[in-house]
């Protein structure tokens, strides 16, 4: 990359207002004797958005990275998310404040409802979306949201509590676009956040995809990360290695014609191009 980094932001809509970056460095799978090391160097490269959850077991060394890295509190946005055994009200305030002490942080950015655990609870993931408004209000987030939540569970958060998440961090990619979902977030002004913006590189052997970025110049990761930018969502790409968070970083730089764009639009293989769980069938609990 030439220059400095800039990163493109989002506007929130909801009442606290700010900003979100639009790329950001993403920990999970991240070990967590490694994971210092890891996000020391994608703070080293210019991230400043850093994306973590309990279920990665990984945030003491997430927050030891942030606390040595001499950069501001105010200057990284930071996301952790609740993990499924905690919904109910003390275990999510608990879990909460242990997030919060191995971050080193006296609040997160951003705090998402993981998974919305439809058949577990008696389905009162709402009752769960309560609490973390609670959080806000007391200033221990800045903004809440959810993960892999559908248009059903999207729908029962406005019919039963009235507001509407910040953000929603689902899958999205050109192979499995959600569009439905995607949708429904943003006329509800919720910001989409691409937890596996990349696949996971299962369909970079792709003819098309490799045309396009070989025509454009760029590596089909950076291909795919600036299509997804340019659509207005978050993402996350996730690496090991420093040269491929600098390479994930040059997606910046990468001029997207409307060619390029129509052909990732056309990827998509609905159900069949997702990677990840259906958030309709995870129910499971680990503590």
């Amino acid at each position: 990359m030439t220059g400095k980094i800039i990163i493109p932001q989002i506007q929130f809509s909801d009442p606290r207002g700010g900003t979100i970056p639009q790329l950001g460095f993403g920990t999970y799978k991240v070990a967590p004797d490694s994971a210092q090391q890891i996000v020391e160097a994608a703070l080293e490269l210019g991230y400043r958005h850093i994306d973590t959850a309990q279920m990665y077991r990984n945030e003491a060394e997430v927050g030891t990275a942030l606390a040595v890295s001499g950069i501001p509190r105010s200057e990284i946005f930071l996301t952790t998310k609740l993990d499924n055994p905690f919904h109910a009200e003390a275990d999510a305030r608990r879990s909460l404040e242990e997030s919060l002490e191995k971050l080193r942080t006296d609040y997160v950015d951003l705090f998402l409802i993981h998974w919305p655990m439809p058949d577990t609870y008696d389905g009162k993931y709402p009752d769960c979306w309560r609490l973390l408004l609670d959080f806000r209000d007391a200033g221990l987030v800045r903004h809440v949201g959810v993960s892999n939540f559908q248009v059903s569970h999207l729908q029962r958060l406005l019919d039963e509590v009235g507001e509407f998440p910040a953000v929603n961090q689902i899958e999205t990619h050109p192979w499995f676009a959600n569009n439905k979902v995607r949708e429904f977030t943003r006329a509800h002004g919720g910001i989409i956040e691409a937890w596996s913006p990349l696949a996971r590189g299962r369909f970079f052997d792709d003819p098309g995809l490799q045309r396009e970025a070989k025509r454009l110049g760029c590596t089909p990761a950076q291909l795919v990360l600036r299509w997804a930018i340019d659509r207005g969502d978050v993402v996350f790409p996730k690496s090991n290695h420093r040269e491929r968070m600098q390479e994930n970083l040059g997606a910046l730089e990468v001029q997207l014609d409307a060619e390029a764009s129509a052909v990732l639009d056309n990827l998509d293989r609905g159900e069949a191009g997702r990677t990840g769980s259906h958030p309709d069938k995870v129910n499971w609990l680990r503590k």
